[in-house]
């Protein structure tokens, strides 16, 4: 299979908001919580930003050095204004509240454009009141990529962020050291611009407080390849010939300080072992040494790199699978067999003890790992962040896989589920829940599909899988042939 090359970003404009009069020494932000599908991801106002409109370069800016800083501008104080209500321009001190709310309700019902509904109200965009405090790209494996502005923003006087539900979930003023130490303790999952900004914030308003932001690579539009979404837990997403529309696998390096262990180095090409191997060497010079490189199944994405990696590190790291894993393998030694139940021990601050869990269905000695006392669960390719989980016979067996759900489902405690491919998960059960009703309502259109007369996998997926691409209807007859094994052997077909 050939590389394709990642989604290219879309622009967008994002605001960190903070209060008017706030400590200097440690700033409130407004703190929100999106709702996702995918992942609810504690983070600042509009991450991974809103897409700039066509007509935000229309609108009035002034003071601004050139046109494209004008447009984000304008973009980011659009988002703001849609999503918590707060209207960052010149010349509206005198509007009401209920004036604001009658300007909102213009703009969202498309009676007016963003530019129109400032040029009627004889409102204006100044520069001087947003400042530029880094861009940043979302990683590649996300399916929608933003090459994000952030700006630096203080709530206008009498007014206070509202949060509209819909794509957020709450909000909440806090000191950014407060904020910082939510994460700091797993309360919450956040994204690198967030932690960067929380960490930067919490140092206080001071001079330097720009070149702060802009201290790090990924501030000026380099993607992060190093991506902790939780503490002690690096994903690494190296690009891989996965499955569409995942272009990447993640590889985790959970650590302390002393030991690592390294998860699915999966990547084939040169490039990407190098960065990976990069990591690990810095993560090395920082005092820890590699105790293990662990695989969660056998498929080519997930262990492509293994054989480099090793070698990088002189040969002489073993790596550890599953024996039905050991066993599929031809071009990869394994030296260690992991089973049930298996805990791995981490010494080192903290301690981190990480259980194994043999949960077939998508391979046959695929594992996941838990973190009872953080509530990670590191689910491999059985629960994915981007795309969705092929269930290919002999290898895959449905109601297995159903069984290995419902194991994950009864896991007390969960916070964020780290899958194979694309970003952290931060509702578990929710997420479960979704696959598992996903299944068993393929299976019951694929019953009537079959007594309705249909009679091989093609016929099938023309009837059921109507909200697949024709170029995924291959994929799809595997995984019908997968429910009519489980059919069949539940006595229906």
């Amino acid at each position: 299979m050939s590389e394709r090359p990642a989604n290219t970003p879309k622009d967008a404009a994002a605001i960190i908001l903070l209060r008017q009069d706030t400590n200097p020494s440690d700033p409130e932000v407004f703190w929100v919580k999106r709702s996702d599908k995918l992942a609810f991801l504690a983070g600042f106002h509009a991450f991974p930003g809103g897409q700039i409109d066509a007509t935000d370069a229309e609108a009035d800016v002034r003071n601004s050095p050139n046109p494209e800083t004008a447009a984000m501008i304008s973009g980011a104080a659009r988002e703001l204004f849609e999503e918590l209500g707060v209207l960052v321009v010149r010349g509206g001190e005198t509007l009401t509240k209920g004036q604001r709310v009658s300007l909102l309700d213009d703009l969202e019902s498309g009676r007016m454009s963003w530019p129109a509904l400032l040029q009627h109200y004889e409102l204006y965009l100044d520069a001087d009141d947003f400042t530029y405090v880094g861009r940043w790209v979302t990683p590649p494996f996300n399916a929608r990529r933003f090459d994000t502005w952030f700006f630096l923003v203080k709530c206008p006087a009498r007014q206070e962020p509202n949060v509209i539900a819909g794509e957020l979930a709450s909000g909440e003023w806090l000191p950014a050291s407060q904020a910082y130490d939510r994460w700091i303790k797993d309360q919450v999952v956040a994204v690198p611009p967030t932690l960067h900004a929380l960490r930067t914030l919490a140092s206080g308003v001071t001079p330097d407080l720009v070149d702060r932001f802009l201290s790090i690579p990924h501030a000026h539009g380099e993607p992060a390849r190093r991506i902790t979404f939780r503490p002690n837990y690096i994903c690494f997403p190296v690009r891989t010939p996965t499955r569409p529309p995942a272009t990447h696998t993640c590889c985790y390096i959970v650590h302390n300080s002393k030991e690592m262990l390294i998860f699915d180095p999966g990547s084939p090409y040169e490039d990407e072992q190098e960065a990976l191997a990069a990591c690990v060497d810095e993560m090395i010079a920082e005092g820890r040494q590699v105790r293990e490189i662990i695989l969660t199944h056998l498929h080519p994405d997930h262990v492509g790199g293994v054989n480099a990696l090793k070698a990088h590190l002189g040969g002489s790291v073993p790596v550890a699978a599953h024996a039905q894993t050991a066993e599929a393998l031809d071009n990869v030694s394994v030296d260690r067999l992991i089973e049930d139940n298996d805990v791995i021990t981490l010494d080192g601050e903290p301690q981190i003890q990480l259980r194994a869990l043999h949960t077939p269905g998508h391979a046959l000695g695929h594992l996941c790992f838990h973190d009872d006392a953080r509530g990670v669960l590191m689910t491999g390719d059985n629960i994915v962040g981007v795309g969705s989980v092929l269930i290919d016979p002999p290898q895959g067996n449905m109601r297995v896989y159903l069984q290995s759900l419902e194991r994950m489902r009864s896991l007390p405690n969960l916070t964020v589920l780290l899958g194979g491919h694309g970003p952290a998960v931060a509702t578990p059960y929710q997420k479960i829940d979704e696959y598992i009703s996903h299944r068993l309502e393929r299976e019951q259109n694929i019953l009537a599909a079959v007594r309705a007369g249909a009679t091989t996998p093609k016929e099938i997926v023309a009837q059921v899988y109507t909200d697949v691409s024709p170029k995924a209807h291959a994929m799809a007859e595997r995984a019908v042939l997968a429910h009519l094994e489980k059919l069949r052997d539940d006595g229906l077909v």
